[in-house]
């Protein structure tokens, strides 16, 4: 059922017809979104429906002039002309990738560009007084004078809030607020969200996580192609996931996972007694003892709460690049490898898709053409010489197989959504012709029909015999996309289950105790799940 748009509804917010073109692309046509006052509201859709677009309207970051259609406000028409101008009127935006300056102290960040004078000079007692006050609003107990490059993702989120409510914020925007946090973290900032919305504070929240919206929104509004579609009341309405991805993706998805039957063949990857120390931490182990395999044609997983070490051990059988190699052993093929470095790694068939894709797996000054082939540059060389007509026919043939969406090749990564990044991080490493493929959080802050596409794309590496790793704080989806799952506690692996004997609770159990692992990797311990 879609919500009736009377004007009896008390609106602190519409938009009317927005439509946002930019050079060869129409981002939005005719956009309307109705905000009640003091309501939680999502906007859900699948990555490069516009959902961030709409919302940089609304703020101001792109100006009024290059747009069409009308903000209300407040019943009042507004021309917002930068971020500080729909600052200055209450409504505050935190994007996902936040703006915090890690060097600074909480304090610096939280007054930044808005500091509290006392006859002209920066009051910097008054400051941290108020800092005080802002932080013990969001539930945080850190030092405020504490750098924020010493605290968490998810603490940094609450700094951000603090940072809004520092300036008399009415309507505070989320664009995916927990794509980088734990399961205690989000939990946390969904509860913070709450307790906002019971002072009268009214939020719009991007996520892909379709639970939390279940769980926190009083409506959801649903964008496909760049066009709103249907607005949903969720509790009247009765809305549950399905309903919600049936809105997003124009059809039902009658499972999260393609259809897959595994064809495993024998051990490809086999690491023993895998030791590494801390980059800057003596005698801190992040490695300890490990020992894994991995199939022909076998997708393997790896589960494990937030700092665990799950991201700490790929990197470091990925050609050493994170930690102090201490001691261990990787065999492939029943062969000893000697990986002292990346291109080595590479060239041993190993290749590793990081968890970070926008610091780690892309040059945001790239086009999708230099980013596909960057990680194989032998393959369309000629002596010293790049081939560009199979530079170009390669990424061509990666964009339309992998079916990114982006007009040309030659379009700047940084331009595309999420889940098309994803892909280009992938084509690009698919282009080595890698025979053992990590993937570290494949999925992460990508919509549920991307990430449909993208475990289709596991699969067929795993029917081609490749062997494939994948990391994810998502239990359902190790779970829906493993053969097999290790689990990881402390830096040591504690378990592997088949997928026939996991579940969430036997996988936490492993994942939050210090089990012993025997010499193949099973875990001693006992479960009972």
């Amino acid at each position: 059922m879609t919500i009736p748009t009377t004007h009896k509804d008390p609106l602190i917010l519409e938009m009317r017809s927005i439509t946002k073109e930019f050079p060869g692309v129409k981002a939005l046509s005719d956009v309307n979104l109705r905000v009640k006052a003091g309501e939680v509201h999502a906007i859900c859709g699948e990555n490069g429906a516009g959902k961030s677009t709409l919302m940089k309207v609304l703020s101001g970051v792109y100006p009024y002039g290059s747009y069409s259609g009308d903000i209300v406000y407040q019943a009042e028409v507004q021309q917002f002309k930068d971020i500080r101008a729909s600052e200055h009127a209450g409504i505050v935006i935190i994007h996902q990738e936040l703006a915090l300056i890690p060097e600074l102290s909480i304090t610096e960040n939280i007054f930044l560009g808005n500091e509290p004078t006392k006859r002209g000079v920066i009051d910097w007692a008054e400051a941290r007084r108020r800092s005080l006050e802002l932080l013990a609003r969001v539930g945080l107990r850190e030092n405020p004078d504490t750098p924020v490059k010493e605290i968490g993702v998810g603490k940094q989120q609450l700094v951000e809030i603090a940072k809004a409510l520092n300036k008399s914020v009415k309507l505070l925007i989320l664009d995916e607020p927990t794509a980088a946090l734990n399961e205690s973290d989000s939990q946390h900032l969904l509860d913070l969200i709450l307790g906002l919305k019971g002072k009268g504070i009214t939020s719009i929240i991007i996520s892909h996580k379709l639970n939390e919206i279940e769980q926190i929104a009083d409506s959801i509004t649903i964008i496909r192609d760049g066009k709103s579609i249907e607005t949903l009341d969720v509790k009247g309405d009765g809305v549950d996931e399905d309903r919600i991805i049936k809105g997003m993706v124009g059809r039902s998805l009658e499972s999260r996972f393609p259809d897959h039957t595994p064809d495993i063949g024998e051990v490809l990857l086999e690491v023993k007694d895998w030791t590494v120390g801390h980059p800057q931490v003596q005698d801190r182990l992040i490695c300890k003892g490990s020992n894994f395999t991995v199939r022909k044609g076998e997708i393997v997983g790896f589960a494990g709460l937030m700092g665990a070490g799950r991201t700490e051990l790929a990197r470091s059988i990925f050609g050493r690049s994170y930690g102090n190699f201490i001691s261990g052993h990787i065999y492939k093929n029943g062969k000893e490898l000697h990986i002292r470095n990346v291109p080595q790694a590479i060239d041993a068939g190993l290749a590793y898709v990081t968890e970070d894709r926008k610091v780690l797996g892309l040059n945001l000054l790239d086009d999708i053409k230099t980013t596909t082939v960057s990680a194989n540059l032998k393959a369309i060389t000629k002596g010293l010489v790049v081939d560009e007509r199979k530079e170009f026919s390669v990424a061509e043939g990666y964009r339309k197989s992998m079916r990114t969406k982006a007009p040309t090749v030659n379009e700047g990564v940084a331009k595309l959504s999420g889940g098309n990044q994803q892909k280009v991080v992938l084509a690009k490493w698919m282009f080595t012709d890698p025979d053992i493929l990590i993937l570290d959080e494949p999925t992460r802050g990508i919509d549920v029909g991307a990430k449909f596409e993208i475990y289709g794309i596991i699969q067929e590496l795993a029917r081609q015999g490749k062997g494939v790793i994948v990391i994810s704080s998502e239990l359902p989806e190790l779970l829906g996309l493993s053969d097999r799952i290790y689990t990881i506690f402390e830096g040591a692996i504690t378990g592997v289950l088949d997928k026939k004997d996991a579940t969430q609770e036997s996988l936490m159990k492993l994942m939050t105790s210090a089990a012993r692992p025997n010499g193949n990797g099973t875990a001693t311990q006992t479960l009972n799940a």
